[in-house]
Parts: structure tokens; C-alpha cells; sequence
């Protein structure tokens, strides 16, 4: 792995340590080798700060003699050479925790760097698909493969990534043993931990598709996804693939085969899925994380709650012109359905329809109203009109 060799710029017992706390988050903890890697660098940066901050290259010690002053001014370093919040939480991360396994066995104190505050950051929200954006992605993808076979392999990943909510990484991860896929399959993700997915048969069929079609032997030990010299597929064969669909189908630049993964999870959620179940199903060691797709659920909604007042707007609006034009309508109603004057206090048309019936006035052209709304139709086209208002 390539994070765990010693660095040559740091000082030798630095070197070491860090290798060595390197080994036991790969080793020990199951950090992935992506992780250990972004946390090589990170640290190796920080140390390689406070030697020059401090004019001498410390040993062991110098690792948690750490000041508040320190940590600010290579904070402020980081963040000036262009670092997001976002990964400066990250990098402070990484530096409490070599500092927290230094401290264990030097006996030194962590306290000053592990009660550090990370960064404030927005977490970015989930971008995905709409449904029928996704399953035009799963149509178009392989359409414009050079071979039958390529384009039933792409499909069948895509299909995996949106049907069982897989990271790209875990669809690759297959092997000839996993076919037939099984109602459950067991996956390895992020940092080693294993849950079971159930595979929905559209992706069964997807994958007893490309098999069928696939020109190499699936070998029980042997990747299940295979490149066009029979290798295992580069995971930029897959994106790329989605790229061309996405501008073939007029889909943003987001709709990337992660975005697959989060369709997954956010149609689920509004298919009314559970939040916890969701989090299982993907793999999230932490609840906040899935939480998130709470949010572009909620966000959704509001787009959706915006665009029908808008509507019914727009078609309030044609049916009062289209009333008063008949001579159906006068002013004084007017004002009071389009909400414009205080003296109905809820305003609009649920305020015009109780201002009258407080006076059992419900005349013939309210109910010209009602009749009108009700025949627009739609969700969208207006407030539900309480019974007895007719």
C-alpha cells in the first residue's frame, strides 16, 4: 500500500511513527487504501509545517507539545495555499488522531490538538436523477457500445448501482462467484464492513445478460465485469460511458455513477423507505450521513409545492378573467378572492369562501368558482374546498 512507506522529507522517528499508525489504520481499524493515503498526506503536511514553523525538525514530542498558536497558524497555511473548509476538517482529522496514537504510547498529552474545532462547512447535498432520468440512463448507456456484450456489461452495472444502491467500487468488486446473483448478496464497502443487499430481479437479469453475451470465462476468482482484452474494467470505462449518455439524454453534469446511488436512495426515501433501512442498505456508519438524503427529499418538495401555487395561480387568475368577462363576477368579489384587501384575515380563496359563508352569502358566482376549479383538475389547480362551502 502506498501510504505506509516512511517519508524521506520527515524527521526519521516522525517518519516511522506515522508509517507505523498508517499500518494500524490499514491493519487494525480497516481504513480504506484511499483513506490511508489522503491521511499520509495530510499528516505528512502538517509535520512537515510545524518543523518549519518552529525552525528545528522535532522528534516524537514535538508531536504533542503542539500549541493552540501552532495549530491556528497552519490552519490559516492550509487554507491560504486554497484548502476548502471541507478538507481542512478532514486534514484536522487525520492530525488528531496520529496525535491521540502518539500520545498512547509517548505518554504525552493530546488535549491542546484534540480539542481543536474543526472548520464550519455546508455538506454538500446529494445530486440525483429524477426517476425518469435514471431509467433513461439504464436504457441509453450501452447504445453506443462497439459490441453487444460491452453494452449489456455496462448496463448491468448501471443497473447495479441504481437498483441496489452499489458504489462503483463494490459493482467492480464481483467476482464468477457471485453468479447467478443470489436474492442476497453480501458486500464489502468502505473500510472493510460488510452488509447484505437484496438484489431486486431487474438486476439479476441485467447481469445474467451480460454474462450470457460475455467472450471470457468468469472465473470463480476472477472479476465478474470484464474490459475488452478481458481484464478487469477501469471504473473511467463506466463513467465515461455515463458521460456520453448524459449528453445524448440532455442530463446535467452531475449524473455521474455515483448519482446512481444517490437516485437509489432518495427514491426509496420518497417511496416512502425507512431512514434506517436506507442507511443499511448503503452502508453508512453513521445515520447523518443518509439524513442527508432527507433533505433533497424536502427540497423537492418545495419545488414541487412552488411550481403548483404558481399553477394554481396562473388558473385562478383565467377563471376569474373568464367570470368577470361574462358578466358573472363583480369587483368587490374580485378583491376578495385574490386576497388583496384585510378584510378577509386568511386571505385568498379560503379566506373569500369563509368571509361569505360568515354571512351566509354564498352566492351564485362563488359556486361558478367552485365549479370552475373543480373542473381544472390536477393537484396542482387549487386549495381543497372544505365540505359545505358549495
Amino acid at each position: 500500500m502506498a501510504g505506509l512507506g516512511a517519508d524521506p522529507f520527515l524527521a526519521p522517528a516522525l517518519g516511522a511513527a506515522l508509517s507505523q499508525w498508517l499500518t494500524h489504520l490499514a491493519a487494525l481499524d480497516g481504513a480504506a487504501a484511499n483513506t490511508v493515503e489522503a491521511y499520509r498526506r495530510d499528516v505528512s503536511r502538517y509535520l512537515k509545517f510545524l518543523a518549519g514553523h518552529r525552525g528545528e525538525a522535532g522528534g516524537i514530542a514535538s508531536v504533542t507539545a503542539t500549541t493552540q498558536s501552532d495549530l491556528r497558524a497552519w490552519m490559516a497555511e492550509e487554507r491560504g495555499r486554497g484548502l476548502s473548509a471541507r478538507s481542512l476538517a478532514r486534514a484536522l482529522s487525520a492530525v488528531k488522531g496520529f496525535t491521540a496514537w502518539v500520545a498512547d504510547r509517548s505518554g504525552g498529552d493530546a488535549t491542546t490538538v484534540l480539542s481543536a474545532r474543526s472548520p464550519k462547512f455546508r455538506r454538500k447535498l446529494p445530486r440525483p436523477l429524477t426517476e425518469a432520468g435514471a431509467e433513461d440512463m439504464l436504457t441509453e448507456i450501452g447504445s453506443d457500445a462497439r459490441e453487444d456484450w460491452i453494452a449489456a456489461r455496462d448496463t448491468a452495472i448501471a443497473t447495479l448501482l441504481y437498483g441496489l444502491g452499489l458504489r462503483i467500487s463494490e459493482a467492480l468488486a464481483l467476482t464468477g462467484a457471485d453468479h447467478p446473483l443470489p436474492p442476497t448478496l453480501r458486500i464489502t464497502g468502505k473500510g472493510g464492513k460488510t452488509r447484505l443487499v437484496p438484489v431486486i430481479p431487474a438486476a439479476a437479469q441485467a447481469v445474467a445478460a451480460y454474462v450470457a453475451l460475455c467472450p471470457f470465462d468468469l472465473v470463480a476468482d476472477g472479476p465478474m465485469f470484464r474490459g475488452a482484452r478481458g481484464g478487469p474494467v477501469n471504473p473511467r470505462l463506466i463513467q465515461a460511458a455515463m458521460e456520453r449518455a448524459r449528453l445524448r439524454l440532455g442530463l446535467p453534469a452531475t449524473a455521474t455513477p455515483h448519482a446512481l446511488r444517490h437516485s437509489f436512495a432518495t427514491h426509496l426515501l420518497s417511496a416512502g423507505g425507512d431512514l434506517r433501512a436506507i442507511q443499511e442498505l448503503l452502508g453508512h456508519a453513521s445515520l447523518s450521513t443518509t439524513q442527508a438524503y432527507t433533505a433533497v427529499d424536502a427540497a423537492r418538495l418545495m419545488e414541487v409545492y412552488a411550481a403548483a401555487l404558481a399553477y394554481a395561480d396562473f388558473q385562478i387568475g383565467r377563471v376569474i378573467e373568464e367570470l368577470r368577462a361574462s358578466g358573472r363576477l363583480d369587483d368587490t368579489l374580485v378583491i376578495y378572492i385574490q386576497g388583496d384587501n384585510g378584510a378577509s384575515p386568511e386571505g385568498g380563496i379560503r379566506g373569500t369562501f369563509n368571509y361569505y359563508n360568515s354571512f351566509n352569502a354564498i352566492s351564485e358566482d362563488t359556486a361558478a368558482i367552485v365549479d370552475k376549479l373543480d373542473q381544472i383538475g390536477g393537484p396542482a389547480s387549487a386549495p381543497a374546498i372544505p365540505t359545505g362551502w358549495t
